[in-house]
């Protein structure tokens, strides 16, 4: 069984992310082509999508290190483009590339960063449970991919954020660490933080998501919670039948 993709709506004005008719180029190539969706309060919204779908420019404009051709977006009510610190400092974010300094050792890092933020979390207990501590005295050049993934992650929860983008958080992560990450997330969002993860894994889409956000060609294909999306089918088989549809 297939869904049809939802029309693409303007997100209701109380949620903290809300992306309407996003538009953003690079030369001839439109990244983000009228993108619409938004991230309900209090919900892990996990943004499913092949690669070069928009995904990424998408997350880079909502944190503010984008600026939008067209469309607008916002968080927590704020343009991020022109947000002030105020605002970033309840944002946290995780990017693919990480932007770790590589002389660093990660609970230095952390500590430091911990000072830019008024109620920081406690760095020591959020290392221990990330497994940080094991590998507290290397430095960031010498970690392998998933331990960096590891302090990419603390690095944007250590602010205590009420709002938390997350992009391919788990990705080098083996099968343990992964269901670590999703018990952390879990606790985070039952505590009242806006969680946003884009991922390529139907599994961790399926473990993790209370609203299910399909780009494909820089559009939105459907948004939805699970139970609206899916129906009796798989995600992976709705996933593939409304790429299909946007890319036709």
């Amino acid at each position: 069984m297939s869904v049809p993709p939802s029309e693409p709506r303007s997100a209701p004005e109380n949620d903290p992310v809300r992306v309407d008719d996003l538009v953003r180029s690079f030369g001839s190539v439109q990244a983000c082509a009228g993108m619409t969706w938004h991230a309900p309060a209090r919900e892990i919204t996990a943004i499913l999508g092949p690669n070069g779908a928009g995904k990424t420019t998408a997350i880079e404009c909502a944190v503010g290190l984008q600026r939008p051709d067209g469309g607008t977006v916002r968080v927590l009510g704020s343009d991020p483009w022109l947000s002030p610190p105020d605002h970033r400092a309840r944002v946290g974010v995780m990017l693919q590339l990480g932007g770790l300094p590589n002389g660093s050792k990660p609970l230095i890092l952390l500590h430091n960063l911990a000072r830019f933020y008024a109620d920081p979390a406690d760095v020591t207990a959020l290392a221990a449970r990330l497994g940080i501590d094991r590998f507290a005295g290397t430095t960031v050049r010498r970690l392998s991919g998933g331990q960096k993934q590891r302090v990419a992650l603390a690095a944007a929860l250590v602010g205590r954020p009420e709002v938390v983008f997350l992009d391919e958080p788990t990705a080098g992560l083996d099968p343990h660490g992964r269901l670590e990450v999703y018990e952390l997330l879990r606790e985070l969002q039952q505590e009242g933080t806006t969680i946003i993860v884009t991922t390529h894994s139907f599994e961790e889409a399926g473990a993790l998501a209370d609203h299910l956000v399909v780009i494909s060609e820089g559009k939105t294909a459907a948004q939805g919670s699970p139970a609206e999306l899916v129906g009796d089918a798989t995600l992976e088989s709705v996933y593939f039948d409304l790429t299909r549809r946007v890319r036709s």
